[in-house]
Protein backbone atom coordinates (compact mmCIF):
# COMPACT_ATOMS: atom_id res chain seq x y z
CA UNK A 1 0.00 0.00 0.00
CA UNK A 2 1.99 3.19 -1.11
CA UNK A 3 0.07 5.65 1.19
CA UNK A 4 -0.34 5.01 5.19
CA UNK A 5 -4.49 4.71 6.19
CA UNK A 6 -5.30 7.38 8.77
CA UNK A 7 -7.79 9.29 10.25
CA UNK A 8 -10.34 8.66 12.70
CA UNK A 9 -14.50 8.15 11.70
CA UNK A 10 -17.41 7.59 13.14
CA UNK A 11 -20.18 5.72 12.29
CA UNK A 12 -22.96 3.37 13.62
CA UNK A 13 -24.07 0.06 12.68
CA UNK A 14 -27.69 -0.55 11.31
CA UNK A 15 -29.86 -3.77 13.01
CA UNK A 16 -28.93 -5.75 10.17
CA UNK A 17 -25.35 -5.55 10.86
CA UNK A 18 -24.01 -3.05 8.05
CA UNK A 19 -22.19 0.28 8.71
CA UNK A 20 -21.00 2.84 6.15
CA UNK A 21 -17.40 2.26 5.97
CA UNK A 22 -15.60 5.79 5.77
CA UNK A 23 -15.07 6.35 1.46
CA UNK A 24 -11.52 7.85 2.05
CA UNK A 25 -10.49 4.45 3.49
CA UNK A 26 -12.49 2.25 0.60
CA UNK A 27 -10.56 4.34 -1.48
CA UNK A 28 -7.33 3.22 -0.26
CA UNK A 29 -8.16 -0.50 0.46
CA UNK A 30 -9.78 -1.05 -2.75
CA UNK A 31 -12.97 -2.32 -3.87
CA UNK A 32 -12.92 -6.16 -1.61
CA UNK A 33 -11.05 -6.41 1.44
CA UNK A 34 -10.82 -8.99 4.49
CA UNK A 35 -11.96 -8.41 8.14
CA UNK A 36 -10.73 -10.57 10.83
CA UNK A 37 -10.13 -10.01 14.71
CA UNK A 38 -7.52 -8.77 16.90
CA UNK A 39 -6.41 -9.51 19.98
CA UNK A 40 -7.28 -5.62 21.56
CA UNK A 41 -10.77 -6.22 20.87
CA UNK A 42 -11.69 -4.41 17.69
CA UNK A 43 -11.44 -6.29 14.15
CA UNK A 44 -8.84 -5.10 11.67
CA UNK A 45 -9.54 -4.41 8.50
CA UNK A 46 -6.68 -5.43 4.87
CA UNK A 47 -6.88 -4.61 1.24
CA UNK A 48 -6.43 -7.89 -0.23
CA UNK A 49 -3.06 -6.63 -1.30
CA UNK A 50 -2.20 -6.20 2.41
CA UNK A 51 -3.78 -9.53 3.18
CA UNK A 52 -1.79 -11.34 0.72
CA UNK A 53 1.69 -9.90 2.16
CA UNK A 54 0.56 -10.51 5.69
CA UNK A 55 0.16 -14.14 4.92
CA UNK A 56 3.47 -14.73 3.21
CA UNK A 57 4.88 -13.39 6.57
CA UNK A 58 2.34 -15.61 8.90
CA UNK A 59 3.78 -18.25 6.54
CA UNK A 60 6.78 -18.33 8.46
CA UNK A 61 5.56 -18.80 12.11
CA UNK A 62 6.59 -21.92 14.05
CA UNK A 63 5.28 -23.73 16.88
CA UNK A 64 2.31 -24.19 18.49
CA UNK A 65 1.33 -21.40 19.63
CA UNK A 66 1.95 -19.90 16.16
CA UNK A 67 -0.14 -22.69 14.75
CA UNK A 68 -2.78 -22.02 16.96
CA UNK A 69 -2.87 -17.95 16.39
CA UNK A 70 -2.79 -18.31 12.59
CA UNK A 71 -5.83 -21.13 12.82
CA UNK A 72 -7.87 -18.51 15.22
CA UNK A 73 -6.81 -15.46 13.14
CA UNK A 74 -8.19 -17.19 10.29
CA UNK A 75 -10.85 -18.65 10.98
CA UNK A 76 -12.00 -15.58 12.02
CA UNK A 77 -11.49 -13.78 8.71
CA UNK A 78 -13.73 -12.99 6.40
CA UNK A 79 -13.86 -11.02 2.72
CA UNK A 80 -15.97 -8.03 2.42
CA UNK A 81 -17.14 -5.89 0.01
CA UNK A 82 -19.30 -2.80 -0.39
CA UNK A 83 -22.77 -2.26 -1.96
CA UNK A 84 -23.40 0.50 -3.80
CA UNK A 85 -24.09 2.72 -1.21
CA UNK A 86 -20.97 2.08 0.92
CA UNK A 87 -22.33 -0.74 3.84
CA UNK A 88 -20.26 -3.49 4.44
CA UNK A 89 -21.39 -6.09 6.14
CA UNK A 90 -19.90 -7.04 9.67
CA UNK A 91 -20.60 -11.03 10.84
CA UNK A 92 -22.39 -12.03 13.58
CA UNK A 93 -19.43 -13.72 15.06
CA UNK A 94 -17.15 -10.51 14.39
CA UNK A 95 -19.65 -8.03 15.84
CA UNK A 96 -19.66 -10.04 19.12
CA UNK A 97 -16.01 -10.11 19.46
CA UNK A 98 -15.29 -6.68 19.37
CA UNK A 99 -18.59 -5.58 20.75
CA UNK A 100 -19.88 -3.54 17.98
CA UNK A 101 -23.64 -2.44 18.92
CA UNK A 102 -24.20 1.10 17.60
CA UNK A 103 -21.72 2.98 17.51
CA UNK A 104 -18.33 2.12 15.83
CA UNK A 105 -15.59 3.88 15.12
CA UNK A 106 -13.21 3.13 12.17
CA UNK A 107 -9.51 4.45 12.40
CA UNK A 108 -6.81 4.25 9.85
CA UNK A 109 -3.87 2.32 11.17
CA UNK A 110 -0.52 2.50 8.56
CA UNK A 111 -1.14 -0.50 6.25
CA UNK A 112 -5.22 -1.58 7.82
CA UNK A 113 -8.04 -0.28 9.01
CA UNK A 114 -9.80 -0.93 12.43
CA UNK A 115 -12.84 -1.03 13.81
CA UNK A 116 -13.78 0.08 17.48
CA UNK A 117 -16.66 0.00 19.47
CA UNK A 118 -16.99 3.61 19.78
CA UNK A 119 -16.57 3.25 23.88
CA UNK A 120 -14.07 1.14 23.79
CA UNK A 121 -11.73 2.94 21.51
CA UNK A 122 -12.39 5.98 23.71
CA UNK A 123 -11.27 3.68 26.80
CA UNK A 124 -7.65 2.58 24.72
CA UNK A 125 -7.40 6.44 24.01
CA UNK A 126 -7.51 7.34 27.47
CA UNK A 127 -5.21 4.42 28.74
CA UNK A 128 -2.36 6.11 26.60
CA UNK A 129 -1.22 9.24 27.87
CA UNK A 130 0.71 12.18 25.80
CA UNK A 131 3.70 11.78 28.09
CA UNK A 132 3.91 7.68 26.94
CA UNK A 133 3.62 8.40 23.24
CA UNK A 134 6.09 11.53 23.57
CA UNK A 135 8.13 8.89 24.80
CA UNK A 136 7.43 6.69 22.26
CA UNK A 137 7.91 9.20 19.54
CA UNK A 138 11.20 10.05 21.26
CA UNK A 139 12.55 6.59 20.55
CA UNK A 140 12.29 7.13 16.72
CA UNK A 141 13.98 10.42 16.83
CA UNK A 142 10.72 12.10 15.76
Amino acid sequence: MAQALMGTYEHTIDAKGRMAFPTKLREQLGDAFVITIDPSGCLFVYSNEEWESFTEKIKALTGTAAKAAVRKLYANAVSAEADKQGRVLIPQKLREYAGLVHDVTVIGNLNHAEIWDSLRFAEQEARFSDEELAAALDSIAF
